[in-house]
């Protein structure tokens, strides 16, 4: 178990109190009715799912019951920092060199990630 802390509450509360949301970050189309059938799907339904740092939503569902963002490491489940909706992280993902070469290998040998 581990705690997480809330940034409207200001205190670190109990894992159980607390539930994902999905992705953090998502742009709503501007003029969704302009928006092709796929292009609506692809904002509806499909959502990153990274081996590393990641910005999730998430809500303090027994306690203030209010929305905040999370950045996690998807590997070792570590919560790297929390903040509230509207604000930007601190944290981001940028790959290493390493992984930037192995990434550019993998495309040059037209495999998928």
């Amino acid at each position: 178990m581990f705690q997480i802390y809330c940034p409207h509450c200001e205190e670190l509360r109990e894992e159980e109190e607390f539930h994902p949301k999905g992705q953090a970050h998502i742009v709503r189309p501007a003029e969704p009715e302009a928006c092709s059938d796929e292009e609506w799907g692809d904002y509806l339904f499909f959502r990153d799912n990274p081996r590393g740092i990641h910005h999730e939503m998430w809500v303090h569902a027994v306690g203030c019951r209010k929305f905040f963002n999370v950045t996690r490491h998807t590997v070792s489940y570590a919560i790297l920092e929390t903040y509230k909706i509207g604000e930007q992280p601190s944290v981001t993902a940028e790959p290493s060199a390493s992984e930037a070469a192995a990434s550019t290998a993998d495309v040059r040998q037209g495999v998928r990630a």
